[in-house]
């Protein structure tokens, strides 16, 4: 599965390869570039992935996550008591319940507000990275880190971490929404930056409760960045066609109104 799993990401890769080159006078240069990011990422997951099913990634995982324990005693986190339990509040941020809860009130507002392709856009990113992520899990079926405690419940497997994951879908789709309504390019950068840094310390969170390996989190938020940048590049594109045949359809009426007024 494994095998299989790698060969269709490497085709994947390739084919955005060739939507590169067909394209690249088309679509604009971010988007261009987006592309060319998203295979990047894919084909280094795909290396990834091959370390993790190998067992080549376990030393350095175990090097990482011995980092947040305790000296001397390894099963516990480094920190105190109150330490662990802010560490489990920002671990939620990237639970299921939390995110549904804030997708549910975004596709909500949007459509209250007219928005109904965009609230399908949300939805849809949403629904297919959690499809993604559980196919994955089961797919590689890596199993939790066994030498240390368990901050929280987990009950599926390890490979990616899905909180990272998820939480870089979410609240990177949300930041791509929000910018553009924002005209000052620094307080961009700083939704933008904020989404990250939730993102990030989401997945840190799941290393400091032991409840993933690094290399968990590390593919988690690779995936999750993948899965927004490639939902983001799709509406990209299909805005573009959008416009292009407006933009036809307004030529061809003008055109048929000025040739009917010079013929009177």
């Amino acid at each position: 599965m494994t095998e299989y799993l790698a060969a269709m990401v490497r085709r994947t890769s390739d084919k955005l390869a060739v939507v590169l080159l067909m394209f690249r006078n088309r679509l604009e240069p971010r988007v261009l570039g987006s592309i060319a990011a998203i295979a990047f990422v894919l084909w280094h997951f795909v290396e990834l992935a091959d370390e993790v099913v190998e067992e080549g990634a376990r030393e350095i995982d175990t090097t990482i996550l011995t980092a947040f324990r305790t000296p001397g005693a390894p099963t516990y986190p480094l920190g105190p008591v109150s330490l662990g339990e802010v560490v489990r509040d920002v671990s939620g941020l990237g639970s299921l319940g939390v995110l549904g809860l804030l997708v549910s009130a975004t596709v909500g507002a949007l459509l209250l507000a007219g928005k109904h392709r965009t609230a399908v856009f949300v939805l849809v990113a949403t629904l297919g990275g959690t499809l993604v992520s559980s196919i994955l899990k089961l797919v590689v079926d890596r199993p939790r880190p066994d030498f240390v405690l368990h901050g929280t419940p987990v009950y599926d497997a390890s490979f990616p971490s899905g909180h990272a994951m998820m939480s870089a879908v979410v609240y990177l789709t949300l930041g791509a929404l929000i910018t553009p309504l924002i005209q000052a390019r620094w307080l961009k950068l700083y939704v933008m930056a904020m989404a990250i840094l939730l993102s990030g310390l989401i997945g840190l969170s799941r290393v400091y409760l032991g409840v993933h390996w690094p290399s968990d989190v590390v593919a988690g938020w690779a995936v999750g960045a993948v899965w927004a940048l490639g939902c983001w590049v799709v509406a990209k594109v299909l805005d573009s066609r959008s416009e292009t045949k407006h933009r036809k359809k307004h030529i061809e009426i003008n055109g048929s109104s000025g040739e009917s007024s010079t013929c009177a």
